[in-house]
């Protein structure tokens, strides 16, 4: 990054005084919701962990069926060539 772009990162970069002061609103905004709100974002993260996991899972199963066809095909030439 040039220098301009540093400036600017530290410019909006928030301090420990400024992330008191939005908490401090966004009690006084959000109150009593904001125990529901949080726990909407616990479950969403813990969905999309889930998929993560699912997906990595796909994956590993397809290469598995990837090496296992690869591993066939060469069982295969091998009786052949014998």
């Amino acid at each position: 990054m040039n220098h301009l772009t540093n400036a600017i990162l530290a410019m909006w970069t928030p301090g420990p005084i400024e992330i008191l002061v939005i908490l401090i609103i966004a009690i006084l905004i959000f109150g009593k919701r904001l125990p529901e709100i949080a726990r909407g974002m616990g479950k969403s993260l813990h969905e999309f962990k889930k998929g993560i996991k699912e997906a990595k899972e796909a994956k590993e199963d397809i290469e598995d069926d990837v090496r296992d066809a690869v591993g066939l095909n060469k069982q295969k030439s091998k009786s052949v060539s014998h």
